[in-house]
């Protein structure tokens, strides 16, 4: 596709509504199994959480994004919400709650793979209230991206509000839960990865191989507005879209060093190209370079690439077809 140019500075800003934690990642020759302990090579703390995360990635893009969340009121609430605001992210929405920040405990191996536990702290009080108290820049987003580290009851709520709204929100469904129904269809982009597909739909949450994929995909389709790009690591992703459009999008190859918020980056990528008015293909494929040059760098926030670094990985891989 195309190399993106800079933006209009008038357009109709991004919304983020979801988790702000700091992540705690330790290197390790490889992931710990089930009652297993390894020694780490290397610990360094990191700003992550897949809302802020998401949120950061577009403003890198050069791309306005504003930020609705919360951080605790421990000595790393402060730092997140200003490294927000250091990154080009509209902080003015995001709320301090009493007690510790969310915080993500993440292994990473040589080859990128990693393990990630979370524990929600602040980011459990996101609530509906706080999408009623920004209904307003809610309502003034081209789009709103979400994902499942807050509350379902408050993504449930935002959908509805989207929904009356009719603004496109993008669902990220990650920790993997069963969706309802209803938030499905408040859905205008769905943006599973393997292990979470199967997790969406109640009576398909066990399915494994191909076909059944292909299945669930179907399913998510007849309640999703838009469509669903499933999300496949170093396979590209699929995109499925309501009006019957299937296409494999191709990864770039890359050498991995850490593959922590790549799915962040190809969201928040996904959603700054469909706002530049390009086909949900062209969509998924600027993603898709986002993606490949989150992952050759350690870190969430710190691996988000910027609109120029994403146009060299488009073009390069033009080049080399």
């Amino acid at each position: 596709m195309a190399k993106i140019a800079r933006m209009d500075s008038n357009a109709k800003p991004i919304v983020v509504v979801g988790s702000i934690n700091i992540d705690l990642v330790a290197r390790a020759e490889r992931v710990p199994v089930a009652g297993e302990t390894v020694h780490s090579s290397d610990f360094q703390m990191h700003p992550g959480g897949k809302g802020a995360n998401q949120a950061v990635a577009v403003a890198r893009l050069g791309y306005p994004v504003r930020m609705i969340g919360h951080v605790g009121s421990d000595a790393f609430g402060e730092e997140l919400r200003a490294q927000l605001v250091r990154s080009g992210v509209d902080a003015s929405s995001v709320q301090t709650s009493k007690g510790p920040s969310g915080v993500a405990m993440i292994a990473v191996a040589p080859n990128g793979n990693n393990a990630i536990v979370v524990t929600p702290g602040a980011n459990a009080f996101v609530s509906p209230r706080d999408v009623d108290d920004h209904a307003d820049a809610i309502g003034e987003a081209g789009v709103v991206l979400t994902q499942l580290e807050i509350p379902l009851e408050t993504v449930e709520y935002l959908g509805t509000l989207c929904a009356r709204l009719e603004i496109p929100l993008i669902l990220d469904p990650a920790p993997a839960k069963v969706l309802p129904a209803d938030l499905l269809h408040s859905v205008s982009w769905l943006t599973p990865n393997e292990t979470e597909i199967g997790c969406c739909v109640t009576e398909m949450r066990h399915s494994s191989n191909r076909r059944e994929t292909s299945e669930i995909i179907d399913v998510l389709l007849e309640q999703c507005r838009n469509g669903v790009v499933l999300k496949m690591g170093s396979r590209g992703s699929y995109l499925a879209t309501k009006d019957g459009f299937r296409q494999h999008v191709n990864a770039f190859p890359v050498s991995a060093v850490d593959t922590t918020a790549a799915g962040d980056a190809f969201n928040g990528a996904f959603a700054v190209a469909l706002m530049l008015g390009r086909s949900p293909l062209e969509s998924a494929q600027f993603a898709a370079a986002a993606g490949a040059v989150s992952v050759t760098r350690a870190g969430a926030q710190p691996s988000m690439p910027t609109m120029e670094e994403v146009n060299i990985m488009l073009t390069r891989s033009a080049r080399a077809d």
